[in-house]
């Protein structure tokens, strides 16, 4: 379904199903990368004639030896393709060492280290925010350029997490308020059509898909 291509190197196509669903279709993939000679950008992309199942895409992750995986961008049947920059964290004598006495051997083991490339087959509605967020990280150059990895705290998550929450019900609110009518068989109280609300969902999902991050950006009171 997909490869991936390191420049300066011959292009992957050892792609390792590491899951298996009850249907026998595979959601999780990996590919494993030779850390050495030391890179910059990786390009992922889908093999021709592939195509992902309806309202999903292809969210990328990276783990270094060492380090847990973190969301570094994703595919989708728009976007087959993608050149993504990583922050490869380079190799010390230390780590070598360490390397070496992990394998059990001696000797220039450095070439053994590997870097692991996951794909992961996951719903538009989980990607997305992800997406959003790492863009945006990246536009205001909050992304790290040293060669350790930038890990959030649980309050530092949550924080992001919350505002993404009131943003994402205040255009809900915004656009549901203009179809509020008064119900007089339950004491005036207001109610909203069902259909609004899926109408409100399907504007939602076209808005994000054309920019991901505009809730970054919107004034949580403006309209949907």
């Amino acid at each position: 379904m997909f490869s991936v291509i390191i420049p300066g190197r011959p292009c992957l196509t050892d792609i390792v199903a590491v899951d298996s669903q009850p249907n026998g279709q595979a959601t999780k993939f990996a590919f494993n990368i030779p850390y050495n000679p030391y890179f910059t950008e990786i390009v992922v992309f889908c093999l021709p004639g592939t195509v992902l199942p309806q309202d999903t895409a292809a969210a990328i992750y990276i783990q270094y030896p060492g380090s847990d995986f973190r969301f570094i961008g994703a595919l989708a049947n728009e976007k087959p393709s993608a050149v993504i920059k990583v922050n490869t964290p380079r190799r010390t004598e230390a780590q070598d060492e360490d390397q070496m006495l992990d394998d059990g051997t001696s000797g220039n083991t450095a070439n053994s280290a590997m870097v692991t490339l996951g794909i992961s087959l996951e719903p538009v509605q989980v990607v997305a925010p992800q997406l959003a967020s790492l863009e945006a990280a990246e536009k205001s150059g909050a992304t790290s350029t040293s060669t350790e990895l930038v890990r959030q705290t649980p309050q530092q998550k949550g924080m992001t997490t919350k505002v993404l929450a009131q943003r994402i019900v205040g255009n809900a609110f915004n656009f549901l308020a203009s179809f509020a009518s008064s119900d007089p068989s339950n004491k005036g109280q207001e109610v909203v059509p069902l259909k609004a609300f899926q109408d409100w969902w399907t504007k939602f999902e076209r808005r994000v898909n054309m920019d991901p991050t505009f809730l970054e950006r919107e004034d949580p009171r403006a309209s949907g």
